[in-house]
């Protein structure tokens, strides 16, 4: 791989069912305009529905009711800012080793990290995680094998695998915007960077994790070829290098992050945080700070940005096997400085073991399955009967009107359908998730 072509502004579309490239600035357009092909890509992620939405979805806590937890949308927010910082601060580095392409500036390297930073969770479902086990459920279950019936075996792992980082890619690259036409219509480098996973179900690694659906394969085959992403296998790829930045991100955040939303809802004491920071902060001085909350931030600031500093060294340690696409590492944070790698783990099992498994947690965790399987419950066989030409009863036939932003049509398959049910149920909010659930028991009518 080469960083000439890993830069890659071009954006693709489909038309006619080929995967067509359309319009990108030149730099020098960029530059005039003060908003290069990057910072389009900012904006309309920015912009998007998907992107709003978040603000309404679950990082840690369900309907947490304190003022200061986190949710999706600031946790993308929080991501994209520590991206940005690692993607400027490498491509300083990489054009101080002469590797950056003279039509590239550094802070094009921080404008795509962010990018993909912002795009990163776009996919989750109601309730994070817990939402993709409770989709993943549903369709596992033996009791609903029959709705499965006529699927290739490609098509039945996909749907049912819902997978967060996939439905990501499928957003940016299929729904939003410019729905069936290219979605975002997102630089080359945006979406490398965002592909964490850049194989298929098929794949060996598959399982839980995956980044390409059957529905975004050809859009990703002409991407991999665009940006020179080696081939590992059929319909696998290596990754993009930018990618293990935007990751690097979000593990910080989620490891730091998630503890300062337990200490300010009382799940952890404000001492226990600060022990798990101080490998990385203990010569600082913050007793000046007015209180434990601002004490707290100023400590965990002070710990992102040794991370980020150490993240940043061992990327362009490891550059050459990133663009051969042989990084035998695990991802970065693991081959970082003993003290990053032991706070953050530190973070992480604290996280585990008095954060995920409190009560409060659980019970809206285990809420979730039947919540999410009561909306599959209606709709599902609402739409194995259509498109196998089955005759409606009068409830499928207003359950399938709720799909309105993108109703079945005669064109669908049975996968494309389940897809579309898919995309509406993964695209809910947690309010709206549990409203509709209400509201299907017929609860919500009382």
């Amino acid at each position: 791989m080469n960083w000439q072509q890993l830069l890659s502004p071009q954006r693709f579309r489909p038309r006619d069912g080929v995967i067509e490239p359309t319009s990108t600035l030149s730099t020098q357009e960029g530059m005039n305009a003060l908003r290069t092909d990057f910072h389009i890509d900012y904006d309309r992620v920015v912009f998007s529905s998907a992107f709003r939405r978040l603000g309404r979805k679950t990082q840690v806590h369900p309907f947490a009711e304190h003022d200061h937890t986190h949710n999706r949308l600031t946790h993308s927010v929080e991501v994209a800012s520590v991206g940005r910082s690692l993607g400027n601060r490498v491509g300083v580095m990489l054009a101080a080793g002469g590797f950056l392409p003279q039509e590239n500036t550094p802070s094009d390297v921080g404008a795509i990290v962010q990018v993909a930073c912002l795009a990163h969770d776009l996919g989750n479902p109601p309730f994070g995680h817990v939402g993709e086990e409770a989709l993943r459920d549903w369709f596992r279950a033996p009791v609903h094998e029959p709705y499965l019936q006529g699927l290739g075996a490609a098509e039945r792992t996909d749907i049912q695998t819902y997978e967060g980082n996939a439905h990501s890619l499928r957003l940016v690259a299929n729904l939003e915007m410019y729905r069936g036409k290219g979605g975002m219509r997102l630089t080359s480098a945006a979406i490398g960077a965002l592909i964490k996973y850049p194989w298929t179900t098929l794949d060996p690694r598959g399982g839980k994790k995956f980044n390409i659906y059957q529905t975004e394969l050809p859009f990703i085959r002409r991407v991999a070829q665009e940006l020179g992403l080696p081939e590992q296998g059929k319909d696998c790829w290596a990754r993009h290098p930018l990618s293990y930045l935007m990751e690097a991100a979000d593990d910080i955040c989620y490891a730091l992050l998630d503890l300062e939303d337990a200490v300010e809802i009382g799940l952890l004491g404000d001492i226990e945080l600060e022990s798990i920071l101080s490998e990385l902060t203990f010569a600082e001085n913050t007793w000046h700070a007015q209180s434990s909350r601002q004490r707290c931030a100023m400590l965990r600031g002070i710990a992102i940005g040794r991370a980020v500093d150490d993240v940043a060294q061992t990327f362009m340690m490891h550059q050459a096997d990133l663009l051969n696409g042989q990084f035998k590492g695990k991802d970065l944070l693991a081959l970082c400085s003993p003290a990053v790698q032991n706070t953050l783990q530190k973070a992480k099992d604290l996280a585990r073991t008095r954060v995920f498994r409190h009560e409060s947690k659980l019970m809206t965790s285990i809420a979730s399955f039947p919540c999410l399987g009561s909306v599959l419950d209606l709709l599902v066989p609402a739409a194995y009967q259509w498109i196998n030409g089955g005759e409606l009863s009068f409830r499928h036939s207003l359950a399938l009107e709720l799909l309105s932003d993108e109703p079945l049509n005669r064109e669908d398959t049975l996968y494309t359908a389940y897809m579309k049910i898919l995309d509406f149920v993964g695209g809910m909010t947690d309010n709206t998730a549990a409203k509709m659930a209400r509201e299907l028991s017929g609860i919500g009518m009382l």
